[in-house]
Formats: C-alpha cells, sequence, structure tokens
C-alpha cells in the first residue's frame, strides 16, 4: 500500500501536491517507486521544476553544542517545466536510486528510534521553492548488514539505540556527509567492554565494517574508545562465520589491552 502526504498548497492559484510511495520499503542500493501528482486550483499554474530527494536527521556538533539538522543526501529532477491547467491532474512516476550509504531504519522488523529518513519533494513556481514534507521510507539492512547485526546478537550483545553523526570516518569508502552508529550493550563474557558502536560505510562490492569499542572504567583508570574495522565483500559474505569471527576479533583486541 502507498504512503500518502498531502504537501502544502502551491500559491494563490489553489493547485496541491501529494507524493505517493507505491513501495516504502528498500534497502540500500535499491530504488524507491512512488509518483509525484499535482491538481491543478482554480487558474494556470506554471511549474519550473519538480523533484524529490532523500532527507535524514542528523546530530551535528559545533561550538560544544549539539543539535539536529535535516541533510539532504541525494536529489533528482523529474523532467523539466511545465503548466497545470485548473482542474487539471498532472502526475509523474519516479524511481530514486538509495545510496549504499543510506542508513538503516528497520531493526529485527521494528523502527529504530531517532531514525528519521525519507523523501522529499520540492516544487519551483515563479522563482520560488515549495519543499513539502517528509514521505518516510523504511530501510532494511542489506543482507551483510543483516549477517553482522545477527552476529552481535549470537553473541549476547543487546541493542541499545541507533544515531546519524555528521562527519566522516577516516579510512573508509564513505562519501555521504554523515554515518550511522548502531550502538550495542556488551555481555559479561566480554567484562571489559562496555558498550560497541557499529558503523556501516557500503558501496555496490564491498562494505567497511567500523567498530568504536568503548572500554569499562577501572578504579583507578578512565574509560577509553578504541577503533577498528575490516572490509566485508557484499558478493561473498557467506563464506566467514561472522560471529566466530568477531568473537576472536574482539578477544585479540581487548586481550592485547588487558580489558578482559
Amino acid at each position: 500500500m502507498g504512503f500518502k502526504k498531502l504537501l502544502a498548497s502551491l500559491g494563490a492559484g489553489g493547485a496541491s501536491v501529494e507524493t505517493v510511495l507505491t513501495e516504502e520499503n528498500v534497502v540500500p542500493g535499491g530504488i524507491v517507486q512512488g509518483e509525484v501528482r499535482i491538481q491543478g486550483g482554480s487558474v494556470a499554474q506554471q511549474i519550473e521544476a519538480l523533484s524529490v530527494g532523500l532527507q535524514a536527521r542528523v546530530e551535528v556538533e559545533r561550538d560544544d553544542q549539539e543539535y539536529k539538522q535535516n541533510v539532504e543526501f541525494t536529489r533528482q529532477q523529474l523532467g523539466g517545466a511545465f503548466e497545470v491547467q485548473p482542474g487539471a491532474v498532472h502526475a509523474v512516476q519516479f524511481g530514486l536510486e538509495i545510496p549504499w550509504e543510506t542508513p538503516i531504519t528497520m531493526f529485527i522488523g521494528r523502527h529504530l528510534t531517532g531514525m528519521n529518513v525519507g523523501v522529499t519533494t520540492e516544487l519551483a513556481i515563479a522563482r520560488a521553492v515549495d519543499s513539502g514534507d517528509l514521505d518516510p521510507v523504511n530501510v532494511h539492512p542489506l543482507p551483510a548488514q543483516q549477517a553482522i547485526l545477527d552476529a552481535f546478537g549470537s553473541l549476547g550483545f543487546r541493542f541499545k539505540g541507533a544515531d546519524l553523526e555528521q562527519g566522516h570516518i577516516r579510512g573508509t569508502r564513505q562519501r555521504l556527509p554523515f554515518y550511522q552508529e548502531i550502538e550495542f550493550y556488551a555481555p559479561e563474557q566480554y567484562r571489559g567492554l562496555n558498550q560497541v558502536e557499529l558503523s556501516f560505510v557500503a558501496d555496490d562490492r564491498e562494505m567497511d565494517v567500523v567498530l568504536e569499542m568503548d572500554k569499562k572504567p577501572g578504579l583507578f583508570t578512565e574509560g577509553s574508545d578504541t577503533y577498528r574495522s575490516f572490509t566485508m565483500n557484499l558478493a561473498t559474505f557467506q563464506d566467514t562465520d561472522w560471529a566466530a569471527y568477531l568473537n576472536q576479533w574482539l578477544a585479540q583486541v581487548g586481550g592485547k589491552r588487558n580489558w578482559f
């Protein structure tokens, strides 16, 4: 079923717009299909441009302050200028590509709290721009991402939360101006760990998996973080036991630092 959102009225002519997503469930690298419908008002109106894009709500740090802002990370033009006649309906279908780095918003069948990703519609009319509300999309994990999430679950890690951070993770293939962190509480078997933050940075062939491990503070020591990353091939990831891989990897890192 489509998800409908009524956008703002387009000026004195009274035309209105709605965007209908015919399928709001997608994966990174996929395509969200939909249609923009413009209902003519009482007079003819010239639409100079029509486009759709993807937008995310991102946490920004600036001048020692944290706040959230909307960040658009892809946009697609839908044809050229056209005129909408009084009372007529002008419909434009679209297929918007989902970037491979798009953050996932669904986890174990539920929406991730705090993840706001969706389609925006923008029209230019008489040199003015009218932006519509967000039409949410459900971004499900890629199979390789699901394999890592399942591995954390099988090792006893408990999901804590997720957020989007402005900035770049060094040493990765990241192209977007933000990245996602998925946070897990560490189980008792990793007694020196407090939590782990997981980030995925994918393209059409491979994916960087980045872990930030938060060490528990001791009686005479402060907690500390350490980054580690590895690369997965999206075509051959099934050949690896990722739970065993992560367990060995975490134990190795923790052992070198006397965490466990």
